[in-house]
């Protein structure tokens, strides 16, 4: 099976190109970030015409996130992150999809904070927002199911993860402690897909719309699958559909995938 994860920058304005990119590729399950649509403005009946069920969890102007399964309506498990009650930003969304094999796996949708400017709340919200996603993480390596995390990190793990090391040197994307939280969450058990399958790095998700920044291929990369070792026993491959990111009004961010027996 195919897991998607595709920060769409915006639902209303990319839904051509989504609606493209389901017709034209074999995602089983897609995980969508930056919906930045309201609960009842999410395009269902475009989605369910293209031949999947969806669970969303919207906010208006920002943030929000999807799950989309192929030919099946996923099953809510989680919506939202435990640890700040006063926290409304719709960022995590988790549910139950069919694992291609007859049975079910975890796939969660989440969309980190981008933390800056930093020093400052932003910043610090981001390290706490990480600090509560290992939370739910542990929550569901305790379970020993197969579970993919799938989404927009807002985090460079590595420096050859980005074109230039000095361009992004003070960007809370790429900072220590950034850093840090990513990689307690490895520590813990969970498996970097697109790393796993591309070690020497060299492979963005993510290109700016301003500097020409795809016309340079300067990019980063900043969306991960992660997964659970029951995931990551079925690894087969994962990738980037780099081509994506060149089509007319598309998203900043290509959609990143893992591929599982």
């Amino acid at each position: 099976m195919k897991i998607v994860t595709y920060n769409v920058n915006g639902i209303k304005a990319r839904l051509p190109r989504l609606l493209e990119y389901l017709a034209e590729g074999d995602a089983d399950v897609v995980c969508l970030q930056e919906l930045k649509a309201s609960d009842d403005s999410f395009p269902a009946a475009d989605i369910e015409a293209a031949g999947y069920g969806a669970v969303w969890h919207g906010q208006k102007s920002w943030n929000g996130v999807a799950v989309l399964t192929r030919g099946a309506q996923p099953i809510e498990r989680v919506r939202g992150l435990a640890g700040e009650p006063e926290d409304e930003h719709s960022r995590y969304l988790e549910c139950e999809v069919p694992d291609g094999n007859g049975g079910t796996m975890v796939v969660a949708s989440l969309y980190l904070p981008n933390g800056n400017p930093r020093p400052g709340p932003k910043f610090d919200y981001k390290l706490r927002w990480l600090d509560r996603l290992r939370s739910r993480a542990t929550e569901l390596l305790s379970e020993e199911v197969p579970a993919v995390l799938a989404g927009d990190y807002n985090v460079i793990p590595h420096d050859d993860d980005t074109f230039s090391v000095r361009a992004m040197a003070e960007d809370a994307l790429m900072q220590p402690e950034s850093r840090a939280g990513y990689r307690r969450l490895l520590a813990d058990g969970w498996t970097d897909a697109l790393r796993t399958r591309h070690p020497a790095g060299k492979i963005w998700t993510f290109w700016d719309y301003q500097a020409g920044a795809w016309q340079r291929d300067a990019g980063f990369r900043i969306d991960h699958l992660l997964l659970s070792p029951r995931a990551a026993d079925r690894l087969v491959d994962a990738g980037v559909d780099k081509a994506h990111r060149g089509r007319e009004k598309a998203s900043d961010h290509a959609p990143t995938w893992v591929r599982l027996r």
